[in-house]
């Protein structure tokens, strides 16, 4: 990396085309893991991944596994294409010496992209969340025991006037994340869309200090030479090696996040003040086995997601879209 130009607008590209590649493959399982981690002790509607798929293709059809990826496929490019160019840009000053980066400065630079991400992150995360569980609290809506109107509307006037009007126990009127984030926006301001921005930071910075250092040691062992690139493949299953260990190393994080995130509660499901709060009552009410809820989703959501990155990154697509097109090819 310290030897070569890097290319912004390519690694942008690049990271880019990964993201909405890899979302496309992965998001069922993605909103698999948030209705799964919002469920509470005694109030499960889902008792696996697969169950909760099958669930939601029969209540809300095929498409319902991909509510909220409109958001999601909107913001993704620039999230990716921060957290990806950010860490090489990071890596690049930080081996200007000429030297390899030592495993801290790897680090560094994780850390670096994590904080930058960030800024997309949260925002893409909090409207993605509310059209995602929607439908787990629909389903909730239809168990009698569970009922109780009062709660379910007085967690969030807006979104408990779009998902669960009274005690109509029919699947909830679509609402749109533009229509969220407009009232969010109305109502609380710019930090209504980055609520939870401390959990994200907790979940992201940390996932970006493991996976980066832990990418690059990974892809070194499948260089032929130390002047050779390693192969596409083992770029690959690098990225899925890698993603998937810190995914569920921060998932403690990003269980949090969720339950902070979440605006709109079901039955006996209670709110949380902040990231002590939820933390404390999560271990009181649900014990730590609470925070691994998805770890499992989530590692086969990550996998592919950044091994499909790995891979444009080797084959150069944003290198080669800069190359051919009209403005490149007019200065030749």
């Amino acid at each position: 990396m310290s030897q070569q130009q890097i290319s912004l607008p390519a690694k942008l590209i690049n990271g880019g085309i990964a993201g909405i590649v890899g979302v496309t493959c992965v998001f069922p399982i993605d909103l698999a893991k948030t209705r799964l981690q919002n469920q509470r002790r005694g109030q499960q509607v889902y008792k696996s991944m697969m169950d909760c798929l099958v669930k939601t293709v029969r209540s809300e059809g095929y498409f319902g596994m991909y509510r909220g990826a409109a958001v999601n496929l909107t913001l993704v490019t620039p999230e990716k294409a921060i957290k990806l160019a950010a860490n090489d840009l990071f890596r690049h000053h930080l081996a200007k010496d000429g030297k390899g980066l030592t495993v801290v400065k790897e680090m560094l630079a994780g850390c670096g992209a994590g904080m930058c991400q960030v800024i997309v992150t949260t925002p893409m995360e909090m409207l993605k969340i509310q059209l995602q569980d929607a439908g787990r609290l629909a389903a909730q809506q239809q168990k009698p025991v569970m009922m109780s109107p009062t709660k379910l509307v007085a967690t969030n006037t807006m979104l408990s006037r779009s998902y669960n009007s009274g005690t109509v126990v029919t699947p909830p009127r679509a609402v749109s994340a533009t229509q969220i984030a407009k009232e969010l926006l109305h109502t609380q301001g710019i930090q209504g869309l980055y609520k939870g921005l401390g959990a994200t930071l907790m979940r992201d910075v940390p996932f970006s200090v493991i996976y980066f250092p832990l990418f690059a040691n990974l892809n070194r062992l499948g260089k032929p030479s130390p002047e050779e690139s390693s192969p596409f493949y083992w770029a690959f299953l690098s990225g899925c090696a890698a993603g998937s260990t810190a995914a569920v190393a921060v998932n403690p994080c990003d269980v949090v996040k969720t339950r902070l995130q979440s605006l709109n509660k079901g039955s006996s499901e209670e709110s949380y003040k902040g990231v002590v709060d939820c933390i404390s009552k999560i271990m009181q009410k649900e014990g730590p086995s609470a925070f691994l809820k998805g770890a499992g989703c989530r590692a086969l959501v990550i996998a592919p997601l950044f091994g499909i990155a790995q891979v444009m990154y080797f084959v150069g697509v944003g290198e080669y879209i800069l190359d051919n097109s009209p403005l490149s090819l007019l200065s030749a």
